[in-house]
């Protein structure tokens, strides 16, 4: 009796085994696939020209098996032109040893950065991302208020492919520096100039009352095509103000420049491009973001009482253009005060 249990029990495992296989046979296997609800969460980019400019948070892959893979196709001008311009390769200017902002020569910078080819505009290959190189200018890009390009994207797996369609580029025109008085559909500017970040213990020479930021005005001018950076100071009436009034700035580290040269006119340094040099990454150079160049001009004065007053002129920048470049403060309301009471 046992026996025979013990066989039946054998026959039905087996018949089970075999069913078991079957069915795994027969049953549809996993596989790759591009989800129904993935999407550009952002369909018309308008990035700044002149600038390497990353988009970034634009794709979500909903239910998509990673790794997904991008290509930009069919990009045109809006009226159905050829866009060349996006479609042939520049040069383009990329880091191939990681910058620290410890570097002490313009030539030990230049050694961490080499030329690739690329498309002016393109998508990163794994994420979506979409890039404007800095080579790309308004001269010969089309830029608002032009309707500008119209493409789509492929985006595959190893379980097949999906286009999105008509997405848009409408870049803007150049803003070669920041805080800009450019109109950046225009190009022209809006105000004669910008304000610095911010005053602290700076008072009128001739009020003696506290000075703000909308009592200098603080000008960009580009006057050649090297790579320098000079910083003047103006009063009232035009007139220089010598920089070594400003005798607690400690201009050997005012911005990552090298070989300063200065005079009662002005301060200059040797530079590379852009400023700062790499975005985010917060050096002794910049704000605590790593976005901006962090400018701080200080002096003290011996106030009533005998106590030192300390005083400062703050300026948060960036540059991206190239060039022997001056940027000007110039006092509108009243002079700073240097003298001691």
């Amino acid at each position: 009796m046992n026996k025979r249990i013990l066989i039946g029990f054998a026959i039905a495992f087996t018949l089970l085994l075999c069913i078991s296989s079957c069915v795994k046979k027969y049953l549809p296997s996993d596989k790759d696939a591009i989800g129904n609800n993935a999407r550009f969460l952002t369909t018309t980019y308008t990035p700044i020209l002149g600038r390497n400019t990353l988009m970034t948070n634009n794709f979500d892959p909903g239910n998509s098996t990673q790794p997904l893979t991008f290509s930009i196709v069919n990009i045109k001008k809006s009226n159905g032109d050829p866009a060349t311009e996006l479609t042939d390769v520049f040069p383009v200017q990329i880091w191939k040893t990681a910058y620290t902002g410890l570097e002490t020569s313009i030539a030990q910078i230049d050694s961490e950065r080499t030329t690739e080819y690329h498309h002016l505009f393109e998508i990163r290959e794994h994420s979506g991302e979409f890039l404007m190189w800095a080579p790309a200018k308004s001269s010969f890009v089309a830029t608002q208020p032009d309707s500008g390009y119209v493409f789509d994207v492929e985006v595959s797996n190893s379980g097949g492919r999906q286009f999105f369609r008509n997405l848009r580029l409408k870049p803007l025109k150049e803003q070669p520096y920041v805080p800009s008085n450019l109109d950046p559909i225009t190009g022209q500017a809006t105000q004669a100039g910008v304000n610095p970040s911010y005053l602290t213990g700076i008072v009128g020479e001739h009020s003696d009352l506290p000075l703000g930021t909308s009592d200098v005005s603080v000008f960009f001018y580009k006057v050649g095509d090297g790579n320098t950076l000079t910083f003047k100071f103006l009063d009232t009436l035009y007139h220089p103000i010598d920089p070594h009034k400003f005798n607690t700035t400690n201009w050997q580290h005012l911005v990552h420049g090298f070989n300063m040269r200065m005079t009662d006119s002005s301060v200059t340094y040797d530079v590379a491009y852009p400023i700062p040099l790499v975005k985010g990454l917060k050096t002794n150079y910049t704000d605590p973001s790593g976005n901006y160049a962090y400018t701080r001009f200080n002096y003290s004065r011996i106030g009533f009482g005998g106590a030192v007053q300390p005083a400062e002129l703050g300026f948060y920048f960036q540059l991206y253009e190239p060039g022997d470049w001056q940027i000007i403060f110039q006092f509108k309301k009243d002079n700073p005060k240097f003298e001691d009471e």
